[in-house]
This record gives structure tokens, sequence and C-alpha cells, in this order.
């Protein structure tokens, strides 16, 4: 008796007594196609518009496979023709080759994929009438997602909430109205749990500009230690301090003056401490003194060369010494003047004195 095959699959049936010797040639084969069929995966290469998808009685073929790539370059819509048309078969399908993919049995319904999709295919296997359908085309997806079972329910926030089991507005943080009740019934508290702004601190105080926040810059834990260290740095332009300035001991600016071409500028930005050795006779200019309202004084030390040459010096015109007279300097050699000046007017006005001359 000869062998007979499977409606569908064609996996060939051995019949009694056939074979004897190399039955495990056509048993390995049929293990082979039912592997096809449950986990197969083809790539098929289309070309041109037409491709027949073949299953052999007794050989591993195309057809056996579970799942079909198509791939290729075919010149247009291909239509593949499954073949015997006389076979049930379930395929599921991945178009990949850039054309659409016509699935055709017979004279029946066909099925197209169009490129870059997928589908579950069906074919009746009912002869030259076999029809194809699109069973993926059939799935009901809209029980998955409904507005019951989740939050598509955007119009009504609590029941989306209902719906997915989360906690209600009691129960958590989206009770915004209430600050406090939403730690409450989280069971945080300000200080301990969370650290937090608290509403009863002083309001920031709207004449605080940001270079004076900038004092701060660098602040760390150790404030004391931080602001100390600021205290001690150096600091270049105007520091504005309202109120009385109380310190043990400062220091101020000592700077030397120099004259040239019978001239000497003592900028008043440079220091409050001056000092001159004369090496000509020189007349004094002022320059940069503070705005007026702002009080300012400096002293300017006059040191005599050393050759006892009598050196005279010429003051501004808007100093005024007592008694209106400005005073004579100390011709003898090295010898040491002291003047102090001091105005409230911008430099309209200096008044001068003499703190002492002929100083050893």
């Amino acid at each position: 008796m000869a062998s007979t095959y499977t409606v569908n699959s064609g996996i060939e049936l051995i019949a009694d007594g056939e074979q004897s010797g190399t039955w495990g040639d056509t048993t390995n084969t049929n293990l082979q196609i039912v592997d096809r069929l449950t986990n197969g995966v083809g790539a098929i290469t289309l070309s041109g518009t037409t491709h027949t998808l073949t299953t052999t009685d007794g050989s591993l073929s195309d057809g056996h496979y579970k799942v079909l790539v198509f791939g290729g370059s075919p010149s247009g819509t291909n239509t593949v023709t499954v073949t015997p048309n006389d076979q049930d078969k379930l395929f599921f399908v991945k178009n990949n080759s850039g054309q659409s993919v016509i699935i055709s049995q017979g004279s029946g319904a066909n099925v197209t994929v169009p490129n870059g999709e997928s589908a579950v295919i069906y074919c009746d296997g009912a002869g030259s009438g076999a029809a194809v359908v699109n069973l993926s085309a059939t799935f009901d997806l809209t029980t998955f997602l409904v507005a019951a079972n989740n939050l598509s329910d955007v119009a009504n926030a609590g029941t989306a909430r209902t719906n997915l089991g989360v906690l209600a507005i009691s129960n958590n943080l989206s009770d915004v109205a209430a600050a406090g009740t939403a730690r409450t019934n989280l069971g945080v508290a300000i200080g301990s749990d969370v650290q937090a702004y608290d509403g009863n601190l002083p309001a920031w105080p709207a004449s605080v500009d940001a270079t004076e926040v900038g004092y701060l810059d660098g602040v760390t834990s150790a404030i004391q230690t931080q602001i100390n260290a600021k205290v001690g740095a150096t600091y270049t332009g105007n520091v504005d301090i309202t109120g009385e300035f109380i310190a043990d001991s400062y220091n101020e600016t000592y700077a030397a003056v120099t004259s040239s071409s019978n001239a000497t500028t003592v900028s008043c930005e440079a220091g409050n401490t001056f000092m001159h050795t004369l090496t000509e006779n020189t007349t004094f200019t002022f320059s940069n003194p503070p705005a007026s309202g702002t009080g300012y004084t400096m002293s300017i030390e006059i040191i005599q060369d050393g050759s006892a040459s009598g050196f005279t010096v010429t003051w501004p015109a808007s100093v005024d010494w007592p008694a209106a007279t400005a005073p004579t300097l100390t011709a003898t050699a090295s010898a040491k003047d002291v003047f102090v000046f001091t105005t409230r007017d911008g430099g309209t006005t200096w008044y001068g004195f003499t703190a002492g001359q002929a100083l050893a």
C-alpha cells in the first residue's frame, strides 16, 4: 500500500510495511514540516507582480511556514497565490516588500496587506472558489480600553480615579485647596517629614537688592564662620553702611604721590593718608572727591628734599585756611610737615589745617 498525505499540510503517512530501513528519512521530513507549521518564520522574496506560495506533499515548502515575512523588490502590487486551493491555511503575515501584497487562493475573496502592515490570514481551502479572510480585521479592540476601565474618562477625573483604583482627593495631595489637609492625609509634617516654606515667616524686604544678596554668596552650613570670612574679605568699590560703624580699629590706605612738571594730583579715591617728597616746587590738585553731602577728610605729609632746597607748595584755591593764610613749609632738609584737609560739598570748599610742622 502506498503512502498517503494529510489534507492541509501534506505530511506523509507511511503505509504499513513500507519504507523498511528508510522510514527514518520520511519521519525527519515530517517533523521538520511540523516545526514550520508551529513556529516557522519564512522570508519570502517577491519580484514582479505575482508569486506562488506552494505546499508540496511530503516536502518542506514555503506554504508550511506559520509566519510569512514578505520582502524583495516587487515592481508593483504583488498577488501571492496559495496552492493547492483545497488546503485550509492560517498565516501570520508581515509585509516589508515596499508594495501592497494581495493574498489569494481561489476565485473567492482576497485580502490586501499594505506595505509596512501585518495581518492574520485564513485560507478556507474551498477549491476553485476558495476565499481568503483577514481575521485580524475582525478583532474588537474596543473592549480592552473603555471609559469605565481607564483614564480615557477625562470628563470626570473622580470617575477616572475610581476606575483605576487611585486614592480619592481626601487621601492624597490632589487636595491642593488645603495644603495642610493634604499633608495630614499623607501623614507628613513640616520640619520632620518634609522641609517647607512657612507662611508665617516675614516677607523678604523689598529694599534688599541683588548686590546685597550677593554678600551671602557661598555661605553654607557654618554660617557664622562664612560670614566672618566675608567680613574679612577685601572689597573693591563702595560699601554703603546705614547706621553706626563701630569697630575696634581700622586701617587706612597710605599712598605716596609724586609730582611732574611742577604739578601734583591727589585722588581722593586712592585713600585718606598721603605722603609727598618734594623734588621741585609744585602745585597741588585734589581730584575725585565724594559727592556733595558726603564728608571726606585726608592728611598729607610733605617732606623736603635732603638738600634743603626750600621747595614750595601751592595749594588749591578751594582750600580755606585759618585767618585765610596758607602755612609756610619748613625749608630744613628732610623736614616733615603734616596737613589735614576736609570737605563736605564735593570739593567745592576744602578746610585746611596744620597738624604739625618741622616734625623730627
